[in-house]
């Protein structure tokens, strides 16, 4: 039964290349060129890997997919600007601003991408399209705990206590939701001393706090802990892997952060870049992409919504979503990180 599993799912993204490469240019052959590609570690690694690199091979191309966190591929790009570790950047709006703010990714060239036309006008940006938005909220074991209504609920109701796990804010996805949590404990989303303070009010949230959501994803299939704030996606995954999880929308909004393809202003495979964008949105692609076990809201709108995505988010309900001020998270985001480094080595 696995055997016959996998051979059905190597050849459906066998088709996948194939029906990729009928789309792509028609391009003479030439040698290939090691394209580094940076996407985050875990599904999305997963999933390019299996999905893109067939396409871009189609394209002549070696493709390398490099795990790392949006916070690290920045890094690395600002430590050699002129040879960068990566070619092609995967990034939210918070590092994706600062990288276009420091000259480490160029504007593209749209008309070298003959997939540009098929993604909606918001997600065609000027330095790189818009692969996917990731909708974020709360994950939550049904078996362990009631289902929370929002931010609020984890810290206010004792059947979360010591359940519950965060992320520093390093993490989008940490800080997207302590901005929430500064709107409805304190001022505004810039108020993170009062998040601050209701973190040392509640400590038993302090002993889970660990580096990433991958982490909290372990923990949570080990059962030790039973909510983290997390994407649409993260919760597609753990139910193909048959565990118990449900996202919630929370009451005061849904945090929301496109993600971009960025090309590098330093790569020296700028060809194969252009072909790595133009397969990540491309149909054939997106048409994967969405299903099991990643669901990645497909930007390219020749892609139906399935299921599964349309029962949390449809492309009508995008523009709704609650999109965080990032320049105002970037300015304060080292100090915030620092402030609660030291909280949880305190706590």
């Amino acid at each position: 039964m696995t055997q016959m599993t996998l051979s059905r799912r190597n050849f459906g993204f066998l088709m996948v290349g194939a029906a990729a490469a009928a789309m792509l240019p028609a391009r003479p052959a030439r040698a290939a060129s090691g394209l580094v590609a940076a996407t985050f570690p875990g599904s999305w690694e997963d999933a390019y890997r299996r999905v893109l690199t067939p396409l871009v091979s189609a394209a002549h191309y070696d493709l390398t997919i490099a795990p790392a966190m949006a916070q690290d591929q920045l890094a690395k790009v600002q430590a050699n600007p002129d040879n960068p570790a990566y070619d092609t950047l995967l990034m939210s709006p918070g590092q994706g601003a600062v990288a276009i703010e420091g000259g480490l990714v160029r504007k593209i060239d749209p008309t070298r991408l003959s997939n540009w036309s098929m993604l909606d006008p918001a997600f065609q940006g000027e330095y790189g399209p818009t692969v996917t938005v990731e909708v974020n909220g709360i994950a939550y074991n049904p078996d362990m705990v009631p289902r929370p209504t929002g931010y609020r609920d984890l810290f206010e109701n004792p059947a979360y206590a010591g359940k519950v796990s965060w992320t520093g804010f390093e993490s989008n996805t940490a800080v997207m939701a302590y901005t929430q949590l500064a709107k409805i404990y304190g001022t505004g989303p810039g108020d993170m001393d009062a998040v601050f303070r209701l973190f040392q009010a509640h400590p038993e949230h302090l002993r889970s706090v660990v580096d990433s959501t991958n982490h909290q994803m372990t923990l949570f299939q080990q059962g030790e802990i039973a909510v983290f704030m997390c994407s649409t996606n993260n919760v597609a995954h753990l139910k193909a892997l048959g565990l118990k999880a449900e996202f919630v929308h929370p009451k005061t909004g849904s945090p929301a952060a496109p993600v971009n393809l960025y090309l590098a202003k330093g790569s020296k495979h700028v060809d194969a870049a252009y072909d790595y964008m133009n397969a990540a949105i491309s149909k054939a692609a997106q048409d994967v992409l969405k299903l099991p076990p990643t669901e990645m809201f497909p930007t390219n709108r020749q892609v139906a919504l399935p299921p599964g995505i349309s029962a949390y988010v449809t492309r009508e309900q995008i523009a709704s979503l609650t999109y965080p001020d990032w320049t105002l998270i970037n300015k304060h985001r080292a100090e915030w990180m620092r402030t609660f480094d030291a909280l949880v080595a305190r706590g």
